[in-house]
């Protein structure tokens, strides 16, 4: 038997993930789209580190109608959640895996007439019908079947017995930077559903738009769309605070807080945290936050990072180290033990853009809140962000 820490909810550290500021997101979702197109809410990856339940649970109440999920153990952690909406795994599926696809109704990609002969194998051997929809390879050259190959894919798919084919889909690569490869994109996919149509084969549900997609390609949304990002309060664009959708701003989801641990005076020419990447130019007051790289605040802040402590903000000094990093907050800088520290999101006024941090750090807002640990509490806040 495993024994597993457990997240302690009253640790300082913790990350706060305001329902209002979701729903607000997601009703941005709704007026980009026509009433009659349906939302995949893209849930991977504990939903994006926000909490793959709660999240999920949260969107179904608001008008989703599908969750997306990479791998299958998500979908049945989902099931076992009570969850019977619809959901499809969009990554590659193991042979092996797919009785448990069946068993769960969680309903499968497949990339290849391969996959699907396999998958309509095990369906038959368990006297069950598998859901599936079929993947296109549009230019991302990661799984799907080449559009210029389709033909015999889809035909061939389509006789298996045991199968039932719900949707086709494919995946942009560049909607976020490049506009006249996306249009080329959409026009192979095109030539891929009127193939299907020109056999007067159902097409089902036809999926392609990611977040950039429903921002800036209404071509793309077809009959569902597969929100992520945007759900979350970040623009796939890039960062623009201003940017104005049908009279809405997006708002980012989570907040990431923790609480100063300890104060200490700090003589001038000395070295703070491991290998003195920073030395004290004069004497300054230092406090120790209960927050590190294993909480996934990234190293790569060392020296460049900042917070927000009492509506001031104050520098990251020295290496961040595993479940610690130091602020540097000067001599008439004030912080007590046990007081709030904002390290992105809103606090008390003041706001530290998490695309900031990408910034500093060479990655994407993805990376970075996927990146927030499982012993990072989150703390659900329905209504306003507390601040």
């Amino acid at each position: 038997m495993t024994n597993v820490v457990e997240t302690y909810k009253n640790r300082p550290t913790r990350a706060e993930i305001s329902m209002n500021n979701l729903r607000n997101n997601l009703s941005i979702v709704q007026s980009l789209i026509g009433s009659d197109v349906k939302i995949m809410a893209m849930v991977k990856a504990n939903a994006y580190g926000h909490g793959l339940f709660e999240i999920s649970t949260e969107l179904l109440k608001h008008g989703v109608s599908y969750l997306g999920v990479a791998f299958l153990e998500e979908g049945i952690y989902l099931r076992k959640c009570g969850i019977t909406a619809p959901i499809l795994a969009l990554g590659a599926i193991n042979v092996d895996q797919i009785s448990d696809f069946i068993l769960n109704d969680i309903e499968i990609t497949s990339s290849s007439f391969d996959k699907s002969i396999a998958i309509a194998k095990v369906a038959k051997e368990m006297n069950k019908v598998a859901t599936v929809h079929l993947k296109i390879d549009t230019g991302m050259e990661r799984i799907g079947v080449h559009w210029y190959n389709a033909d015999r894919f889809i035909e061939q798919t389509f006789q298996l017995d045991s199968l039932k084919i719900k949707g086709i889909c494919t995946h942009f690569a560049k909607a976020e930077t490049d506009k006249d490869f996306t249009v080329q994109q959409l026009s192979r996919f095109d030539s891929v559903i009127n193939l299907i149509v020109k056999r007067n084969l159902p097409t089902g549900l036809i999926h392609c738009a990611n977040s950039a997609g429903v921002i800036n390609y209404k071509a793309s949304h077809f009959s569902m769309v597969r929100p992520g990002i945007v759900l979350y309060g970040y623009n796939p664009n890039g960062y623009n605070p201003n940017e104005v959708f049908n009279g809405m701003k997006l708002k980012p989801v989570m907040t990431l807080k923790t609480k100063v641990a300890f104060f200490k005076v700090v003589p001038p020419n000395n070295g703070i945290s491991y290998n003195h990447m920073y030395r004290t130019k004069e004497q300054t007051r230092v406090v120790t936050l209960p927050i590190g790289y294993g909480d996934g605040y990234f190293r790569h802040l060392s020296n460049k990072g900042e917070v927000a402590i009492r509506r001031k903000k104050y520098p990251i000094v020295g290496a961040i180290c595993m479940d610690q990093c130091m602020v540097d907050i000067g001599m008439d800088g004030t912080a007590y033990n046990g007081d709030d520290v904002l390290l992105f999101g809103e606090m008390d006024g003041l706001s530290i853009p998490l695309e900031s941090l990408c910034e500093k750090t060479g990655t994407i807002t993805y990376e970075f809140l996927c990146g927030i640990t499982s012993r990072v509490p989150r703390i659900y806040i329905d209504g306003s962000q507390t601040t």
